[in-house]
């Protein structure tokens, strides 16, 4: 069916997205588990759209398989390792459902909670129903304390409240995502882009799972390059506490001038280069500390101030209607491109 001709898709009741990065084992487990649990509230009326962020394994012809034989299926392809959160935007902008599933592919947490979450979004009148973590079986020592910090230290520096403990695991309503979609920051911490957009937002309580199969895809780097998108994503802190302590160095040079003063004065000797050298050390280290800050937010500048697109789609299997708002889809751009071609009618295949 030519482009020109593909009949307009009403969008369904509920969307189902899912970014996925080398989770060739855990997809077909994850499309019978999330299948049952959409159908469970939507009877046939849902989409389920998987975003492949440039898996090395054979996770991208596993979704293309999947997409041939359930109608219901979007599996869309990007052209590169975008990361999980610009993977996961691609996926909300161009899904098309009335309300919104966000999931990731690894099963920890449960696709059964939809259910509950349906119900208390209908109960609460809410637009946002995002799952709080009560217990996370098979994370090691180390995961539970650095999360538990981070939670707390940004519910501290944020200047807005978002809720602790949570992921991206959440139920949202059209009008929130398309709140959320106006947004288009390149840096996205998008559990603090849906706090931020507002609406009633209620939080429902369960237990997070082991892994279905395969290992984390957030080693400790991507970890600290996460937390840092956070904190300088939604607060100025940082650049206080910078100032705030330059103040106070200030305050303690001009006790040391005092101090070196009266020694002076009173022919006291003055200590020589271990307290010198103390010091120089101390100032040093505060000033590179606080240039690293400030360049942290140079840099946002300069990323933001490129405006490029937030993800590019290459391949796209199964039928959707959606059009991306934040990136670039390589059939929509060819679509185009020929129907601005003399003599052209914009026809071409569809996924």
């Amino acid at each position: 069916m030519s482009a020109a001709a593909a009949p307009a898709l009403s969008p369904p009741a509920l969307s189902v997205v899912i970014p996925c990065y080398n989770e060739e084992a855990c997809l077909a487990e994850l499309h019978r588990r999330v299948s049952a649990a959409a159908q469970g509230v939507a009877g046939e009326d849902y989409e389920i759209v998987l975003v492949n962020d440039g898996s090395r394994d054979g996770s991208w012809a596993m979704m293309a398989s999947l997409a041939d034989a359930d109608p219901r299926l979007v599996a869309i392809n990007l052209s590169r390792n975008h990361g999980h959160q610009l993977a996961l935007t691609a996926g909300l902008d161009l899904c098309r459902g009335e309300r919104i599933l966000i999931i990731d592919a690894d099963l920890q947490d449960p696709p059964e909670l939809l259910g509950a979450m349906v119900a208390e979004m209908e109960a609460q009148k809410a637009d946002v129903v995002y799952a709080v973590r009560r217990a996370r079986a098979g994370e090691t020592a180390f995961k539970l304390a650095t999360a538990k910090l981070f939670y707390r230290g940004l519910s501290k520096l944020a200047e807005i409240e978002i809720p602790r403990d949570t992921g991206d695991f959440r139920l949202m309503s059209r009008r929130a995502l398309d709140a959320l979609l106006s947004l288009p920051e390149q840096a996205r911490f998008i559990r603090g882009m849906v706090a931020w957009v507002g609406f009633r937002q209620v939080p429902i309580v369960y237990d997070r799972a082991e892994r279905h199969a395969g290992q984390t895809k957030y080693p400790l780097s991507k970890m600290v390059r996460f937390a840092l998108d956070a904190v300088t994503g939604f607060s100025t802190a940082p650049l206080r506490f910078a100032s705030h302590f330059g103040l106070w160095l200030v305050a303690a040079t001009v006790l040391i001038l005092i101090y070196i003063a009266i020694g002076f004065l009173s022919g006291s000797a003055i200590p020589g280069w271990t307290s010198l050298m103390l010091v120089v050390v101390i100032l040093g280290a505060v000033q590179m500390f606080v240039l690293g800050l400030i360049g942290e937010y140079l840099g946002r500048l300069y990323i933001e101030a490129k405006r490029r697109p937030l993800y590019i789609v290459s391949d796209i299997a199964g039928h959707t209607g959606a059009h991306g708002r934040l990136g670039h889809v390589a059939h929509e751009a060819e679509a185009m491109a020929a129907s601005d071609t003399p003599g052209g009618n914009g026809s071409l295949p569809i996924a």
